[in-house]
Formats: C-alpha cells, sequence, structure tokens
C-alpha cells in the first residue's frame, strides 16, 4: 500500500436488504466557495441536493439587514441559527436556537445583525416575485 494512505474499510452490508452499505460522502465545506445568491447581502454554500425530490441542505451567510423576501415554503423547512439571528413576524431565532416551518408557511424573513444558518429544505421555496434562490426548478 502507498505510503501515507489508510486502507478502504471493508464493504459492509446493509442490514435491510441484499447490496453493500452505500458510501458516506463527506463535503469539505470549509474549502468551498461562497455562491452569491440573488438576494443583496445573502451568500450560500450548497452541502446537499437531490435534483429528484428537490430536498437540500445549505449553509447561508446574511449580512446585516438582508431580507428573505416573501415565500411560501412547498415542505418542510428546518433552520438552525449558528451566528445571528433570523426573525419574522412570528418570532426571533437566535444563535444556537432551531426553527421549523410547516409546508404552506409564509414569511419574510430577516438577519438585523446577520447570520450564519443551516438550513434543511424537503422542496424548493416558491417566491411571491418568482424568483429562483438557490434552485433553478421551479417547485413541483
Amino acid at each position: 500500500m502507498p505510503e501515507g494512505l489508510a486502507p478502504s474499510p471493508p464493504a459492509r452490508q446493509r442490514l435491510l436488504g441484499p447490496d453493500p452499505s452505500p458510501p458516506s460522502c463527506y463535503v469539505d465545506v470549509e474549502g468551498m466557495a461562497w455562491e452569491t445568491s440573488k438576494f443583496p447581502g445573502i451568500r450560500h454554500k450548497v452541502l446537499y441536493r437531490d435534483p429528484v425530490s428537490g430536498m437540500s441542505t445549505l449553509l447561508f451567510r446574511l449580512e446585516p439587514g438582508a431580507v428573505v423576501p416573501l415565500h411560501e415554503h412547498t415542505g418542510v423547512e428546518l433552520t438552525y441559527v449558528l451566528e445571528g439571528s433570523l426573525e419574522d413576524d412570528e418570532g426571533s431565532c437566535t444563535a444556537g436556537n432551531f426553527v421549523w416551518r410547516p409546508a404552506g408557511n409564509t414569511h419574510e424573513a430577516r438577519a438585523p445583525h446577520g447570520a450564519l444558518i443551516i438550513g434543511v429544505f424537503m422542496r424548493p421555496n416558491h417566491f411571491a416575485a418568482g424568483q429562483k434562490f438557490f434552485t433553478e426548478s421551479a417547485p413541483g
């Protein structure tokens, strides 16, 4: 074996099927470039995206005063705030806290002091003005 390379672990058998266990997918988040969104003051990194289901996980950086315009959630959204706060008319989610929104929830989100958040979306959001945020596909 070449020097410095760790041996590959043996393929593990799935518990609920005859196939081998599919491998984990590790993401070098630090090494990824921030993408500029279509909304001022908001950048993101796509950590996971399934083009078939529309499910995705993103890391967002919102500058102070950034606004995610009026939108409706077409599936459940899960948001964990790492830094700062994310606010709307229903409340404020601060660093170290979590908010989830059901499908159909309609709101405008603001980051008055900036924020770093992880968002998990079951399906892409639908924006009132028809914008596409982190996806180019329209909700199904």
